[in-house]
């Protein structure tokens, strides 16, 4: 029987919701993965508590106390859950150390990635970027639509619990839209991108829903569904909360009734594409309906998972 590999040592920082998700799912899913830290800046968050409590190393001094801690050299992955603000001094101490960054935050300091789509293209990047939770459950999407018709506009609407926001989502709401939209036209292949967030206060609280609208060529709608269903298929491999909501729905604009689009002045006509979704968590830190949060989390352990498996077969051969 071949000896097995070794887990691959990761730090987290962050030790909010996303911070904490992200060990809950690696300790009890990764074979390949192993939290060994967590670093935040508050001494009384639940986060760094719990992973104490979990045998997890911690520190409360940010950054600077991570790069004392004696298990920092033998970090490989280091996830950072912040903010977009914060990141961009983390990433410049952390590359000074070579180390390697997965980006949670909307920074997009790094090629913007989702797994589905695009990881394959960005498997040697020193920081990669995991857009948004908005991005990550809409931007497969859009790629599906655009496999099979360019995509003249395509515009997103995440609705997530407002309760699943903690302080470092809402801090980020401006860089959410913006970064989102960007990926939207640069992985999607959207021509035009446009991302909206809702933060739904409704009690009790509801699933994340999101909402995709593309504009593209009149194309066989069969096709269509069939590209959307086969990536449905992939992200829920690694996000098995992930679903179409209802069936996709299609309407034609002709000459005759052409859809105006006033960010663009211009008429469209052609196909438009509409797609519900749903992303129910996992529950692994928070409850089932933080999937904004599961998808985010799962997408960023999908991402450092392939990178280290595919190391490890190079190796090997």
């Amino acid at each position: 029987m071949a000896e097995q590999e070794e887990k691959v040592k990761c730090a987290i920082i962050g030790s909010g919701n996303i911070g904490t998700d992200l060990i809950m799912k690696i300790k009890r899913r990764s074979k390949l993965l192993e939290i060994v830290a967590l670093v935040g800046i508050d001494p009384e968050s639940d986060g760094l508590k719990r992973a104490a409590r979990m045998g997890i190393a911690t520190t409360a001094e940010g950054i600077d106390g991570f790069v004392k801690m004696p298990e920092f050299k033998d970090v490989v992955f280091v996830f950072d859950a912040t903010s977009a603000g914060a990141h961009a001094r983390h990433n410049e101490v952390l590359r000074e150390h070579g180390k390697r960054v997965i980006d949670l935050t909307p920074a997009a300091i790094g090629p913007f990635v989702i797994p589905s789509v695009n990881l394959d293209d960005h498997l040697n990047e020193p920081n990669i970027n995991m857009v948004t939770c908005g991005g990550q459950a809409t931007i497969p999407i859009v790629a599906a639509v655009n496999r099979v018709s360019p995509v003249r506009y395509a515009e997103i609407v995440a609705s997530i619990a407002s309760k699943s926001a903690g302080p470092g989502t809402r801090a980020n709401i401006d860089e959410f839209t913006e970064t989102t939209s960007h990926a939207i036209e640069k992985v999607g292949g959207a021509e035009r991108g446009k991302a909206i967030i809702i933060l739904n206060p409704a009690e009790p609280p509801l699933m994340m829903r999101d909402t995709v609208y593309c504009l593209c060529d009149d194309e066989d709608e069969d096709a269509i569904r069939a590209s959307i269903q086969h990536t449905i298929d992939e992200v829920s491999s690694f996000v098995p909360g992930y679903r179409l909501k209802q069936s996709v729905q299609f309407e034609r604009f002709g000459n005759n009734r052409p859809l105006y689009l006033p960010d663009q002045d211009m008429e469209f006509t052609g196909l438009k594409v509409s797609v519900f979704l749903e992303v129910e968590g996992a529950a692994h830190y928070l409850p089932a309906y933080a999937g904004n949060l599961d998808i985010m989390t799962s997408a960023a352990v999908q991402a450092a998972e392939r990178i280290v498996s595919l190391s490890q077969k190079e190796t090997a051969a």
